[in-house]
C-alpha cells in the first residue's frame, strides 16, 4: 500500500481506516445485517456523506483492501523487472494477498462473509472486476503478445488461485500447486500464439 505523503492525504487515509475499523468491529459484534450505515458513521464520528466519500456501499466497508489488491495485481504485470516472466510476478502478488487474508484474526471476518449472501455476491463481483483489470494489464503489455481470450483466461485462473489458496489448509502450498498449472497453461498459450503468427 502506498503511504500518503501530504498532511491532507494522511488525514484522509486515517479517516478511511477509522471508518473501516469501526464498521468491522460493529459487524463482528452484532452481525452485518444488524448494523446500519448511520450507526457506523455515528460510531466513527463522521457524517454519512463522509463515509460515502470513502466507501461506495455498505458492502465495501468489509472489503477495505479491494482497491489495493486490484492495484497490486496490475502493478505486478506493469512494474515487474525487465525480462521477468509474467507468471512468477503474479505468483508473488497472490502469495502476498493470501498471506494478508489468512493472517491471525481474520477468520471471523471470512466467517461473516461466508454467512452473508449479500457479501458473497459482492465478493464475486469484486473478483470479476479484479480479473478484468488484470486481463487488461496483461493485454496492454507489448512483451506479452496474447489474444484477448488468453489474457482473460489466465487472469481468471490467477484470481481463482487467490480464492482457492485462501481457503486451503496449507495456503502457500496450494498457491504454488495452482501456479504450476497456470504456468503450464500460459506456456501452452505462448506456444500457440507463436505458431499462429508464424
Amino acid at each position: 500500500m502506498t503511504v500518503p505523503t501530504g498532511r491532507r492525504e494522511r488525514k484522509k487515509a486515517a479517516t478511511r481506516q477509522k471508518i473501516a475499523d469501526t464498521a468491522l468491529r460493529l459487524f463482528l459484534e452484532r452481525g452485518y445485517d444488524e448494523v446500519g450505515i448511520r450507526e457506523v458513521a455515528a460510531e466513527a464520528d463522521v457524517a454519512v456523506t463522509t463515509l460515502f466519500s470513502h466507501f461506495a456501499s455498505k458492502e465495501a466497508l468489509v472489503f477495505g483492501q479491494d482497491a489495493n489488491f486490484e492495484q497490486g495485481l496490475t502493478r505486478a504485470v506493469a512494474e515487474r523487472a525487465p525480462h521477468e516472466p509474467l507468471i512468477p510476478a503474479l505468483r508473488r502478488e497472490i502469495h502476498a494477498m493470501v498471506r494478508h487474508c489468512t493472517a491471525d484474526g481474520v477468520a471471523p471476518i471470512w466467517r461473516m462473509i461466508d454467512g452473508s449472501p449479500v457479501l458473497r455476491e459482492y465478493e464475486d463481483s469484486m473478483r470479476l472486476r479484479h480479473a478484468e483489470s488484470l486481463a487488461a494489464a496483461i493485454a496492454a503489455d507489448p512483451g506479452l503478445p496474447q489474444s484477448a481470450m488468453a489474457c482473460r483466461t489466465i487472469a481468471r485462473f490467477v484470481i481463482d488461485a487467490y480464492s482457492l489458496g485462501r481457503e486451503a489448509a496449507d495456503p502457500e502450498a496450494a498457491v504454488d500447486e495452482i501456479f504450476r498449472m497456470i504456468e503450464a497453461a500460459w506456456d501452452a498459450a505462448q506456444r500457440q500464439a507463436v505458431s499462429s503468427s508464424g
